[in-house]
Formats: C-alpha cells, sequence, structure tokens
C-alpha cells in the first residue's frame, strides 16, 4: 500500500439550506454547487425552467433562495474603522440604512472575495459575503481586524435569505410587509414585518442587474417553508416563478456583475477586473492600496470585456479566446445564451489592444475558432422608471 493509498479521504458534507426539502417537493433539479445542494432550475411543468425563470424575473418577478450566502457583523466602537481597512469602498459615505458593492482585497490587490456593505446602525456593518468563500471570508474579516474595537460575528447560519426580484417584486413583497417599500431606494435597507414575522432586515439589492428585495427571516425549516410559499402565493397574479442557479447565473451575466472564481479571484486586480468605480484610492490607506497603486503605474495586462457570438456557437467558461490568425490572447471567464437579449454573449480577459468594442476575435470551440465580437458592457440595462 502506498502512502497516499493509506491516507483516508474525507469529504465534507454537503450542506443544506432551510428551504432544501421545499426545493425537492417543487421537482427541483438540485445540483452541488460550492458545498450547497441547491436548485439549478425548476420543472418546466410549472412553468418554469432556465430561459423561463430569466424571462420572469426580466418582466415580472422571480424567487430565489440565496440563503447560502454568507454573512459576516461588524459591531462597535471601532467598526467603522475595520470595515474601512478591509474594504476597497469608502463606508464613511453610509448613512445608516444604506449598502454599498466592495470587495476585500489581499496585499497583492487581488480579491479575497467582493461583498455588499450594509451599514445597520451607529456602529453596526453587515458584510453579505458568496457561499463558496464564506469560512475564508470570515477567517480573513476576523484576523485583520483584531486590532480595532469591535466585535466580528459569523451569522450566516443565523438567516434564510430570499430574493424577490423583478420589476414587480416591490409589488409581491408590498402585500407582506408593514414597510413602505416605495420609501426604500436601490441599495437602501428598511426593517419591517414580514409575513408576520417581527424586525426582518429587507434589502433593495440583488443579483441579477433588475430591481428586487432580499429579506432576512430565521432559518428555521417550518418557518423558512411557510414564507416561501406566502411570497410564491402573493406573486401568483404577477407571474411569480420560483428561480433556481442557472437564471440566476445568466441574468447576472447580462448585467456582467461578477462572479468570484470567474470574473475575480485572488489572480485578478481590481484595474484588471473593470470595478475601479468603487475601488476609493483617495479614502483612508487599506490593505491592497499600495499593490494597486504599482499596478496602475505598470498598466494593464488583461482586461475584461464582453462578447457577442457572430457566427453559431456558445462561449463557455474557460474557453480559449483567439485572435483574427488564430493566437491565444485571452479566456472566457463565463458565457452563455441570453434569454432576454436572444444573444450568446461572454465575459473574457483580453489585452488591453484587443479590448475595443468592435474588436473581431474568435473562440475556440472544440477544435474551431468561432467569430465573436467586443461589444459595450453591461448586455443588458434595466429600464429606467418613467
Amino acid at each position: 500500500m502506498s502512502v497516499a493509498e493509506a491516507i483516508p479521504v474525507v469529504s465534507k458534507p454537503v450542506r443544506k439550506t432551510a428551504l432544501n426539502a421545499v426545493h425537492r417537493q417543487m421537482g427541483a433539479k438540485m445540483v452541488e454547487f460550492n458545498g450547497w445542494d441547491m436548485p439549478v432550475e425548476y420543472p418546466a411543468s410549472i412553468g418554469c425552467g432556465i430561459a423561463a425563470e430569466h424571462i420572469a424575473v426580466r418582466t415580472g418577478v422571480g424567487i430565489f433562495d440565496v440563503s447560502h450566502m454568507g454573512d459576516i457583523r461588524l459591531a462597535g466602537r471601532e467598526a467603522l474603522a475595520a470595515v474601512q481597512h478591509i474594504s476597497m469602498n469608502d463606508a464613511s459615505r453610509l448613512a445608516i440604512g444604506q449598502a454599498q458593492y466592495s470587495a476585500l482585497l489581499y496585499p497583492q490587490g487581488t480579491f479575497v472575495d467582493d461583498v455588499i456593505v450594509h451599514r445597520l446602525g451607529e456602529d453596526e456593518y453587515l458584510l453579505v459575503i458568496n457561499a463558496g468563500t464564506r469560512e475564508k471570508d470570515f477567517n480573513w474579516v476576523r484576523d485583520n481586524t483584531r486590532q480595532f474595537d469591535c466585535k466580528v460575528e459569523h451569522l450566516s447560519d443565523d438567516f434564510t435569505q430570499i430574493a424577490i426580484q423583478g420589476p414587480k417584486g416591490v409589488d409581491v413583497l408590498q402585500q407582506l410587509t408593514d414597510a413602505d417599500l416605495s420609501a426604500v431606494k436601490f441599495y437602501w435597507v428598511t426593517r419591517g414585518t414580514v409575513c408576520g414575522l417581527k424586525d426582518v432586515l429587507i434589502g433593495r439589492t440583488g443579483y441579477t442587474a433588475e430591481d428586487g428585495f432580499e429579506i432576512y427571516i430565521p432559518s428555521d425549516e417550518e418557518t423558512s417553508a411557510r414564507v416561501w410559499y406566502e411570497i410564491l402565493a402573493a406573486g401568483k397574479k404577477f407571474g411569480a416563478v420560483p428561480c433556481g442557479l442557472g437564471a440566476r447565473n445568466t441574468l447576472r451575466l447580462e448585467g456582467k456583475l461578477p462572479l468570484y472564481g470567474h470574473e475575480i479571484s485572488d489572480t485578478i486586480n481590481v484595474w484588471e477586473a473593470g470595478l475601479d468605480r468603487f475601488c476609493k484610492m483617495d479614502k483612508p490607506d487599506f490593505i491592497g492600496r499600495a499593490a494597486l497603486e504599482t499596478a496602475k503605474a505598470g498598466g494593464l495586462k488583461k482586461t475584461l470585456v464582453g462578447l457577442e457570438m457572430v457566427d453559431r456557437g456558445i462561449a463557455r467558461d474557460g474557453y480559449k479566446v483567439l485572435d483574427e490568425g488564430g493566437r491565444e490572447i485571452g479566456y472566457v471567464t463565463s458565457g452563455s445564451p441570453a434569454p432576454f437579449l436572444k444573444k450568446n454573449i461572454a465575459l473574457a480577459y483580453v489585452p488591453p489592444a484587443q479590448a475595443a468594442v468592435g474588436t473581431t476575435v474568435k473562440v475556440e470551440i472544440r477544435g474551431r475558432g468561432v467569430k465573436a465580437q467586443v461589444v459595450p458592457t453591461p448586455f443588458y440595462k434595466r429600464p429606467k422608471k418613467p
């Protein structure tokens, strides 16, 4: 027996949200995603499937279980200083009840994770983090804030998080809460009674490039199931459908919203990812700032662009991007059909010289170069309200 054979392989159990049984009862196709057993799509028999779920969110409303996401609370006298130290956006600009997109960076200016920072109180902040990086993120936040007078808590398992996304999301949720949702701006939060549950955190946020809300309720199975079904019932007249990870991915791709491990990672820096507008270099020093200054002075080696397939073919994650002469110049980070736009689209890293809108490139699909074009991003912008 070899040494390798003598070492037992310990596999982590797949985790389940409090709504897992509900998804299975509804006939969802389940997949393992970052260690979680999650629905990728619901059956066509109830009007679902990835394309149908996607269109429902763009035109009406879709309901998502996003309880696999993580939550980190920082509270105390120096909570703001701690958040400022570990994140790239300027949290000092947040009013109580406001949220912002930001990121946690390594000293080299690359991504620990992207996060949503919520200011819940005078000295209280909530970071919403990605499912696949929950433990890593919490440990990183805790280890890098020890010098500050604030408490860091891992609240990820305390909540069932449900997203009500789409232009009719406000109409659906307003039926179930005493909070005045019309007074809640995009990227702001409030609290109210939802489905009879008091003091529920309600955020006008999401990951679909659409208007919508995310609610945080107790994570027990009975309560979670009751609220899930009450939301679907309230949304029936608006065409509400349950939605899985498949639609969540195509929706965020149309909106050019980054996914950790694809558009952002520990090898990609802020400038390359095109997230400059969220990185406030004029605020007090933060982890990664010095490296970002050096990287900016040195110039970009690659940059993230949007591609639209010209010839028939779907660019998938990891496919090579070629120049017109067939030389490899980059790679696809995310790609799929775009159900609402009715096009095949992708995000890809290419050299700046090939990044101009209108540039023709090729994507290698099954050994063949398929023509694509660099196009403006985001691919989709939600219509402005009249």
